[in-house]
């Protein structure tokens, strides 16, 4: 097939697909793709140092491209990359819901896009419209404003406002929603089992008010919606694609995969075999590089789309129509940059002031402001007032974070917790991290926890720390034991709080940097 591969095949090929690449320079082989017509780039946490090098980075992607898309997975909250190595400074959208002020929602997202602007990103894969109607969900949860359609529409609705009113493109994600499962498509493929009513009546519900804001483009999902497509998941689905989401929905913007080479869709179908089944099915460009970022890739990937139209499985006026999709998106970025040269205004600039007190005695930065509005205390899991004298903490505690397993959409190595903000305001806390594998919960002494919760907290307060307690039993179960002995430990959920065990419970919504802080705050009396 290589002596068939025209010139002009090629670019409109390479102009479809945004890779990622290792590094935080950008690669000889991405320079060269670039200026050849590579549409875009995705990075992640392993290309990002600090806004200097980014700003950099991005500047040199330009040089040999002008409209080339710069991506990134920044939703703040759990899933963040910019912050990937301390923490978002914001909270994510199950806080943003908890407090339920749109305005707010908007704010923090327009914060956020004046940061991405000002290191030269132009496309961020957020915000998550998934509606998690299934608390057992393993990836979105605390990714999600709610489990309520209404709500989710209308924030999702704020934050594409917000985050395009700074000139970044909103991406509203995982379209037809990937709310109501409880399988990691990262890993296999989900199904939703909602008739086409109930899809239309809550799943789609935050698409349509996204498109309704403008949103300038949408993420498909790897997963299998029976009532529409019994055969193909949504990536790979021309029904999902172009007659709902471009028909009905009435989108006409671009239409980004998730990462293709996760394996609900990767295994079955093969990598390239995936890419040229979403472009043949609606899709204008194909994400690719969380796991696999090399040169081979990307031409692998270019190649074989450029052979699937020599083959007739992919005609060249639907990727010449995604390829025009994406240099839109590239000419409205490259505008809005240009209308920005001059400079965004310093207090908007990254970390926008709120309206409480920071600990300096200066504005709060605006995430912080957020992350505390979305605290809920709560005693004896009833919502009502609290034990008197039970917080403020009067002594510097012993901090107990449960670590579950995690998911691949959030950075191995993003901090999380209270212990640390709670060090600094509380000198003498003292700390631990474990694991189901390094404890022994399910023996009737509960020795592990003996060890490494009670007999260190002898005498002195006790903060129980999890994420998402009602989806892993051992984590439940640690907490009882540990609650029957203390019924006086304090219990700080940093997840999706299902359940709120524990005579004080302090629900974050999220287990940011932002969300940690305000926290620690509550508990140390200086919020």
């Amino acid at each position: 097939m290589a002596g068939q591969r025209s010139d002009h095949l090629l670019r409109l090929a390479d102009a479809v697909l945004q890779p990622g690449f290792v590094g935080t320079t950008p690669p000889d082989w991405v320079r060269r793709r670039l200026a050849g017509g590579l549409g875009g780039v995705a990075l992640f946490g392993r290309n990002i140092v600090d806004p200097a090098q980014v700003a950099a980075l991005t500047e040199a992607l330009r040089a040999e491209n002008p409209y080339a898309i710069v991506a990134v997975d920044e939703e703040a909250g759990d899933v963040t990359r910019l912050e990937s190595r301390t923490g978002s400074s914001r909270p994510g959208n199950l806080a943003l819901g908890a407090v339920d002020d749109p305005e707010l929602t908007e704010a923090v997202a327009r914060d956020l896009g004046y940061e991405l602007a000002a290191v030269g990103v132009t496309l961020n894969y957020a915000p998550d419209a998934d509606v998690n109607s299934d608390a057992d969900n393993p990836v979105i949860g605390v990714r999600s404003f709610g489990s309520d359609a209404g709500l989710v529409a209308r924030h999702t609705a704020a934050w594409v406002r917000g985050l395009q009113s700074a000139g970044v493109a909103a991406c509203a994600k995982h379209f037809p929603g990937h709310g109501n499962t409880n399988v990691d498509s990262h890993h296999a493929a989900p199904t939703i089992g909602a008739t086409r009513d109930e899809l239309y009546a809550c799943e789609l519900v935050p698409f349509r008010a996204a498109i309704e804001a403008g949103v300038r483009a949408i993420m498909s999902a790897h997963l299998f919606v029976p009532a529409v497509d019994p055969e193909l998941p949504a990536t790979l689905s021309r029904r999902l694609l172009t007659e709902v989401l471009r028909g009905d929905l009435g989108f006409d913007g671009l239409i980004v995969t998730d990462g293709i080479e996760m394996a609900a869709v990767a295994e079955p179908y093969g990598l390239t075999g995936a890419a040229v089944r979403a472009l043949a099915a609606g899709a204008d460009a194909v994400c690719v590089g969380g796991e696999t970022a090399d040169e081979e890739t990307a031409a692998a990937l270019r190649d074989a789309i450029v052979d699937a139209v020599s083959a007739g499985l992919l005609t060249e006026e639907r990727l010449a129509e995604a390829a025009e999709r994406v240099g839109r998106l590239g000419r409205w970025a490259a505008e809005c940059a240009s209308r920005t040269a001059s400079g965004v205004p310093a207090e908007l600039n990254g970390h926008g002031t709120g309206d409480g007190d920071g600990l300096n005695g200066h504005a709060a930065p605006l995430g912080l402001v957020a992350a505390r509005r979305a605290l809920r205390l709560s005693a004896d899991g009833t919502g009502g007032p609290l034990p008197l004298a039970a917080l403020p903490l009067v002594a510097a505690p012993h901090v107990v974070e449960f670590v579950a397993p995690g998911n691949l959409a959030i950075g191995p190595d993003t901090p999380w917790g209270v212990a640390e903000p709670l060090g600094g305001l509380l000198p003498g806390t003292t700390a631990v991290r474990v694991s189901a594998a390094e404890l022994d919960v399910a023996g009737p002494s509960g020795a592990g926890l003996s060890e490494v919760a009670l007999a260190p907290a002898t005498g002195r307060p006790l903060v129980l720390v999890v994420r998402d307690a009602h989806r892993h039993p051992w984590m439940a179960g640690a907490l009882r034991t540990l609650l029957a002995a203390r019924p006086d430990a304090i219990v700080v959920e940093m997840g999706v709080p299902a359940v709120r065990p524990g005579r004080v419970h302090l629900a974050t919504f999220g287990a940011s940097r932002a969300n940690g802080l305000a926290a620690a705050e509550v508990l140390a009396g200086v919020a």
